[in-house]
């Protein structure tokens, strides 16, 4: 296990782990590959490579952080996704949020609402954000709903955007401002 204890956030069915640049450093400085995938929930060596990649060439910058967290199931302790705040920008009070659930037995059961309660929660409060930023491929069904529910306002279209599968798609990019977010709780007693 990692030295620093990270923060934990806890929902009706699930735990939220905190991954933060120092446990990074700590990962692959101080543990072994196999360590590092067990604890990462890294399922194959490609996935291990992007990783190190990513770890090499800085998760964070000069003017950009991140903050993020692993999804664990509450009932099994077992790694089903995560959620993060990938582009965080503290000197403009902003983030990207980035989520995945990736276990397929876990999908389509309202855990990801779950979470981002939590972690929009988490980013408001905790992190002193004021706007949050997310970025969906345009046939995202899933995230575009996710995105409505929690009342993020849609900001235009930003064309062939990100490479999927060897092809440019289209994104759009939405938003969430505090106030938005305080009066979506108000409005759903939470």
């Amino acid at each position: 296990m990692l030295s620093a204890s990270p923060v934990i956030l806890s929902t009706e069915r699930l735990l939220l782990r905190e991954l933060t640049p120092a446990m990074f450093n700590n990962l692959f400085l101080r543990k072994t590959k196999q360590e590092i995938m067990e604890y990462l929930n890294l399922k194959t060596d490609q996935e291990y490579a992007d990783m190190e990649e990513r770890y090499t060439k800085g998760i964070t910058t000069y003017f950009q952080d991140f903050k993020g967290f692993h999804l664990l199931d509450k009932a099994t302790n077992k790694v089903i996704g995560h959620c993060d705040y990938h582009t965080w920008v503290p000197g403009h009070r902003r983030a990207e949020i980035g989520y995945a659930i990736t276990n397929e037995k876990y999908k389509n059961k309202g855990l990801m609402k779950e979470a981002l309660e939590s972690i929009l929660t988490f980013g408001f409060g905790q992190m002193n954000l004021f706007r949050v930023e997310a970025v969906i491929t345009t046939y995202n069904t899933p995230s575009l709903q996710l995105m409505q529910h929690f009342g993020f306002q849609r900001e235009g279209l930003l064309r062939n955007h990100y490479l999927v599968d060897e092809h440019l798609v289209d994104t759009y990019i939405y938003s969430l401002l505090k106030p938005e977010f305080e009066a979506w709780k108000r409005k759903h007693n939470v």
